[in-house]
């Protein structure tokens, strides 16, 4: 089996808010195509059109080269070496950033490329499930037009989370952060309140984490403010600092960080069911999104039940694309973009 071909999707929710903090809103989906007529699909979470740049773009010397000239030719099923390959091919151009997440498309389409192939869901080929089930929680999107408004529909939603099967939800508490320009302003000390707002209204059996989305310049500012959240028993606080750190040679938990749309969530749980270190996963289910991104693109997708995601039982990542949403979503990108190139 030889690669033959790769498109680069790059896709825009029609009714996209340039003030919102959501890329639920953009996409690129790339599809790697073979000689045998077996397609994987992948998406990665970057500006698209700088995503699409990445992989189209042609190399000059043997440490800049092009992601596409790469694969073509290659055999698909070969992923960890291809991996190898792109990362020291692109090192001149990569190693981090926009390169780095346009490798990671190329490498979860050819993930659910060999799943089909081989009639295996993916996570069978990455060492087996270690679990019946992925664990996932809400991520939620709260009014922000002001901290009281904050408060209230981060309750409303949390109850609906619940109401819905969930049995965690992940809250973004950051009065004084990205939501600013929406009219989000206030001090740090009203986090607490709104996390003290969701517990009283969940209780204590449900799960709650917490995004502050680096808010706190240094550990001491940050203690000041948390010291107080004990009590709330939460399962994890999310970037209070930032880091670069090595959870599994630490013993650590780790929880995948998505968003974007079904098929980062099928990744995201075949990976975890096939990680015993792994808790939960995020999952912005469609009916809890505001994107037509998030609700349309898929036809076939993973869903929850009883607050688990049954292990994939489909070859490869167990997804469909509606190739209906996606031609609609594909004009949406050429509009805004002014050409035919998307």
């Amino acid at each position: 089996m030889k690669i033959t071909r790769i498109d680069c999707h790059v896709l825009l929710d029609p009714h996209f808010d340039v003030g919102s903090t959501s890329s639920a809103q953009d996409d690129i989906v790339v599809e790697i195509h073979t000689d045998e007529g077996i397609t994987g699909i992948g998406e990665t979470d970057v500006n698209p059109w700088i995503a699409r740049a990445c992989i189209e773009a042609p190399g000059t010397h043997t440490m800049g080269r092009g992601l596409t000239e790469m694969l073509l030719g290659e055999n698909p099923l070969d992923i960890e070496r291809l991996w190898e390959k792109l990362y020291v091919g692109s090192a001149m151009n990569g190693r981090r950033g926009a390169v780095i997440n346009a490798i990671g498309a190329l490498d979860m389409a050819l993930h659910d490329l060999r799943g089909k192939a081989l009639g295996k869901p993916c996570y069978e080929l990455l060492g087996g499930a270690t679990g019946q089930a992925v664990r996932p929680y809400a991520s939620l999107q709260p009014d922000v037009s002001n901290i009281d408004a904050y408060r209230e529909s981060m309750v409303s939603w949390v109850l609906e989370a619940r109401r819905r099967g969930f049995t965690a939800a992940k809250l973004e508490v950051t009065p004084s952060g990205p939501y600013a320009h929406k009219g989000l302003r206030a001090s740090n000390d009203r986090m607490t309140e709104v996390i003290a707002a969701v517990r009283e209204a969940v209780g204590q059996d449900f799960v709650l984490m917490v995004d502050v989305q680096y808010a706190f310049p240094d550990a001491d500012t940050c203690l000041t403010t948390i010291r107080e959240w004990e009590k709330f028993n939460l399962f994890f606080i999310e970037t209070p600092l930032p880091a670069c750190e090595l959870a599994k040679e630490r013993g650590l938990t780790v929880v995948p960080h998505l968003w974007k749309t079904g098929i980062s969530i099928a990744a995201a749980a075949h990976m975890a069911v096939a990680t015993p270190h792994c808790a939960f996963i995020e999952f912005l289910p469609a009916e809890l999104s505001e994107s037509s991104l998030r609700k349309d693109l898929l036809t076939e997708e993973l869903h929850m039940i009883d607050g688990r995601i049954p292990l994939p039982a489909r070859p490869g990542l167990g997804i469909e694309l509606n190739r209906e949403a996606l031609g609609r979503f594909k004009e949406a990108a050429m509009r805004v973009k002014g050409s035919t190139q998307c």
